[in-house]
């Protein structure tokens, strides 16, 4: 089931714009705020982004082109003004598609569907090469081997990369720093596991907003670690 957000701040329209589109197959989100609206965008996945271009806060063109920056889903800007140069801005910073209000849910529906076909014919093969891991800000590109947190890419060492992918791609299960060094360094850990709690380190300090309370990597005293879904 494809997952939309739509950012609207009236209340009525996006609550029309959710039951037309759920009862089409679709699961919806709505933000009525740019700011939570544009936090939504890209620390969550979603299939399909509808915004509208006059929010409280961040506006539409905003959200749109942070979004380009991360992610390649069919975005769809919606409306009341009807002046070109809003249209070609809004294409130009990278929006699928340009809606001007009033319009029927119908169309909307209509127009939602040939995104999304389009999206799944263009780039459905190249998305399954690329082995990507996203969780509450943090993307775990295994394929490029890169990392990002919030948007903003992290320089990690081969191990600190090979380490966080390991433990993200094994959530919620502990694992003890012997096993940890076994399976990144392949050799036994002979005393040595002390690599493991060094690299820990280093990585909360690229991917935590605050290294005494981690919201990825958790320490289980005595045991290990875990990654926190």
């Amino acid at each position: 089931m494809s997952k939309i957000l739509i950012v609207e701040d009236e209340e009525s329209i996006a609550e029309l714009e959710k039951d037309y589109l759920e009862l089409s197959g679709f699961e919806v989100e709505i933000e009525n705020s740019g700011d939570k609206g544009l936090e939504r965008a890209l620390s969550e996945n979603f299939d399909l982004y509808i915004l509208d271009l006059m929010l409280p806060g961040v506006d539409g063109f905003e959200i749109c082109k942070r979004i380009r920056q991360e992610k390649n889903n069919p975005v769809l800007m919606v409306s009341a003004k009807k002046d070109d140069i809003d249209k070609i801005h809004g294409l130009g910073l990278g929006a699928d598609d340009y809606i001007t209000k009033p319009f029927s849910p119908s169309e909307l529906v209509a127009r939602v569907k040939a995104h999304l076909s389009r999206y799944d014919r263009l780039i459905g093969s190249s998305a399954q090469q690329n082995e990507i891991i996203e969780i509450r800000g943090l993307k775990i590109d295994k394929t490029a081997r890169r990392v990002f947190v919030n948007g903003e890419e992290k320089n990690f060492t081969t191990k600190e990369f090979d380490l966080l992918a390991f433990l993200a791609q094994n959530p919620n299960r502990v694992f003890t720093k012997d096993e940890l060094f076994s399976n990144i360094w392949d050799m036994e850990s002979v005393g040595d596991i002390a690599t493991v709690t060094v690299h820990i380190k280093k990585i909360r300090e690229k991917i935590e907003f605050d290294t005494s309370k981690p919201q990825y990597i958790e320490t289980i005293w005595g045991v290990g670690y875990r990654f926190k879904m």
